[in-house]
């Protein structure tokens, strides 16, 4: 009599072949990849960050779970969306003129031991200080 491949069966092929998130049915809590589109404005002047200035971060797949990181420097944003970030640039920010690396940051979420790829960070934009 041929052998018969129950479910727990498949699902261990399943996981053993590296399937991704989408065939993955345990994969519902993973964290997407965030994609960083465009920054606004792109460019201020160091008055107004002694001010204080809101930057809007446009992309993808923000969760409330982002941070922006600036300078490498991972901070707390608000999520507007899932493609609109804002955070406020302040001299605790930045600390004077130049330009400065801005990203988006999503941790990890907890099913990376199932396969699952799980968060990551967006490439970097360059905002300008004058």
């Amino acid at each position: 009599m041929p052998a018969r491949l129950s479910f727990p069966a498949l699902c261990v092929v399943l996981f053993l072949s590296g399937c991704n998130n989408t065939l993955n049915p345990l994969c519902g809590s993973a964290r997407p990849a965030p994609l960083i589109g465009s920054v606004a404005p792109s460019s201020v002047s160091f008055s107004q960050v002694e001010e204080g200035v809101m930057l809007t971060i446009s992309g993808n797949n923000f969760v409330s779970a982002s941070e922006v990181v600036i300078s490498g420097k991972a901070l707390g944003a608000t999520v507007v969306s899932s493609q609109k970030l804002t955070i406020l640039l302040t001299t605790g920010v930045i600390s004077g003129p130049g330009t400065v690396g801005v990203s988006v940051l999503t941790p990890s979420g907890n099913s990376g031991d199932v396969g699952c790829t799980s968060g990551g960070q967006s490439s970097t934009l360059m905002l300008t200080v004058n």
